[in-house]
């Protein structure tokens, strides 16, 4: 089914007809029409043109309403102050717009027109190493706009550059080497441990998995700190693994499974689909970093300083008043982050044909992810046609405003974290639950936590610094998820409860104020995903959200559903029920939160 237009666009189009022919030598004039607490709209425009144009703004906005198409639409314009318009669309038009919304699958919700291809680079874990609560953001954040901008028929190729290479590998191999058994699972070896990590995303293998790493780790770093010969075999080994031995790098390959089968059962807990063909870390641009460097020599980007390859900024200086570069290689000839990151730019832009290449990294990475797309554009590799954008993100803060940390001092694991909210959001249930059995408690209980979680991350401007606060994110009350889930739940009792009377629209039927309010929300629905889209802002469509189950609940405290005067009231009334809680659940999903049917 084609897209529904907007009342707002209905609204605005007529507005700018009119002005149009009110004033012709404004041309295609924009009557800057926004939501308004005196009316339904406010156009805001005919001020600023009549002040152009030299003419009375207010004999300018009567001229305006004379000329305009009111049809079923418009139901009564007002002229106010000097040239604003108040505008109040009818009842009818409201209930017909949601009517074709709601005949829709996509309730509505335009296709854009110029969509194209976007990679999305989110989620990147370390190999050999824990996550904890700073990966939370980049992966909550790099899969809702996944979902937001394939909703609008963008083409999304998901990217996880996980930190799979690097001088550490030397140590961690050569000790593994040297103890072959130490990653070996409790039930078979190294080829059970591959397996799992495409297949088995349960939280006792993946603990599993990252205790055999951290043992390993911590061997391995002990020894390499108090034994000098196994230090230089180590080191030696970094040469092997650069090399490319086929040895080493099947021992490498068991580090990336081993890590792998952790990942999941971490991603698996935090309800996001990550894909095995998805993951292409540092280690997947190695036979591209020696012509990356190639080409941006040969065309005078780079230039040699001291034996190393850096390109110089003239707006970046350090504290010494000196140009601060982007060193590309490195003295002794190893690759730094900035070669695999351009060559990432190379591959994503020549192989995958992107438009737009997103970044989701913390903000503290600005200022180098700034030099790269600059070096990306003076080598022609980024243009006018392919866009390079980091969604910078803040830091995760304790409720005493600082970086969350164990009271121990130590990053927060994210697997505790999300344990945490889990068994918080299950109490919730269990007390508000009324017929549930003890696996459908807990099923809820980690829809609500991680929703919770998710939510309150989502909520927040991502360039915002953001306080994690459990028992403020499991609130029934509030702008959290659960307030969300249980708008959404009680909709579905009503639908269930209302027997043999069915969800109809009744344009005829005039509207009280808070079913207008609800409606007028429900048809902005496809506008706020079209913004959220172009400005990369999920907390955008949160708030949406927010105000439609805010709306909901002032709607259904003030209008009776199933008690309402008419048969024709309770089918109207159940109809803006079942399109509320449509929305919602498209909205919620969007945002990589489940809704359950009943909690």
């Amino acid at each position: 089914m084609a897209s529904v237009p907007s009342l707002a666009s209905i609204v605005n189009q007529r507005v700018a007809d009119a002005l149009a022919s009110a004033l012709p030598e404004a041309g295609a004039a924009d009557p800057l029409l926004r939501r308004s607490d005196r009316a339904d709209f406010q156009a805001n425009g005919i001020l600023a043109l009549a002040k152009k144009a030299k003419a009375n703004p207010r004999e300018l906005a009567t001229t305006v309403v004379d000329g305009l198409d009111k049809g079923d639409v418009l139901a009564e314009v007002e002229v106010s102050g000097p040239g604003f318009l108040n505008i109040t669309v009818s009842d009818k038009a409201i209930v017909e717009t949601l009517a074709a919304r709601a005949a829709d699958a996509r309730l509505g919700v335009p296709l854009n027109e110029n969509a194209g291809t976007t990679v999305i680079d989110y989620a990147q874990p370390n190999v050999a190493k824990e996550m904890h609560v700073g990966h939370l953001r980049s992966a909550v954040i790099g899969a809702a706009m996944v979902e937001i901008l394939q909703f609008t028929g963008e083409n999304v190729v998901r990217r996880h550059h996980i930190g799979d290479w690097g001088t550490q590998f030397g140590m961690l191999i050569q000790y593994l080497m040297e103890h072959p058994h130490e990653l070996d699972h409790k039930e078979g070896g190294a080829a059970d441990a591959a397996d799992a990590a495409v297949t088995d995303a349960s939280d006792e293998a993946g603990e599993e998995a990252m205790s055999n790493l951290n043992r390993l780790y911590k061997a391995s770093r002990a020894l390499f700190d108090a034994d000098e010969e196994f230090k230089t075999r180590a080191r030696a080994r970094v040469v092997d693994l650069q090399a490319g031995d086929p040895e080493t790098l099947a021992l490498w390959q068991r580090f990336v499974d081993e890590s792998k089968i952790y990942f999941y059962s971490v991603f698996n807990k935090l309800d996001m689909d990550i894909q095995d063909e998805d993951i292409v870390g540092e280690s997947g641009y190695n036979d591209m970093l020696v012509e990356t460097c190639r080409l941006l020599e040969e065309s005078g980007v780079a230039v040699r300083s001291n034996g190393a390859l850096c390109v110089f900024f003239d707006e970046y200086k350090g504290v010494d008043g000196q140009p601060t570069p982007l060193i590309v290689q490195k003295s002794d000839g190893g690759f730094g982050y900035a070669a695999t990151d351009l060559s990432a730019i190379r591959d994503r832009v020549g192989n995958l044909k992107a438009n737009s290449l997103i970044y989701v990294v913390d903000a503290r990475q600005s200022l180098h992810f700034k030099m790269v797309f600059e070096t990306a554009r003076r080598a022609g590799w980024l243009n006018e046609d392919t866009k390079a954008v980091q969604l910078a993100f803040g830091t995760v803060l304790g409720a005493d405003g600082k970086p969350f940390k164990t009271r121990e001092g130590e990053t927060v694991r994210l697997v505790d974290l999300l344990d945490e909210a889990i068994d918080r959001a299950s109490a919730v249930v269990r007390e508000k639950a009324q017929d549930l059995t003890e696996a459908e408690i807990a099923e809820r209980g980690a829809q609500v936590g991680i929703g919770a979680v998710k939510y309150a991350d989502l909520s927040t401007s991502a360039a915002r610094d953001y306080k994690f606060d459990l028992d403020q994110m499991v609130s029934l009350n509030g702008d959290t998820s659960v307030y969300l889930q249980y708008a959404y739940a009680r909709i579905q009792s009503i639908l269930r409860k209302a027997g043999d009377a069915k969800p109809v629209a009744h344009p005829e039927l005039a509207l009280a104020p808070t079913e207008r309010a609800l409606g007028l929300h429900l048809d902005a629905f496809g506008e706020l995903i079209a913004e959220a889209a172009a400005d990369y802002a999920p907390h955008k469509l949160a708030a949406y959200l927010y105000q439609l189950a805010s709306l909901y609940t002032s709607f259904y405290s003030e209008c009776p559903v199933l008690k309402a005067d008419t048969a024709e009231q309770v089918e109207n009334r159940l109809f803006l029920c079942e399109l509320t809680a449509r929305t919602l659940h498209q909205g919620v999903s969007l945002l990589g939160i489940r809704t359950p049917e009943r909690l």
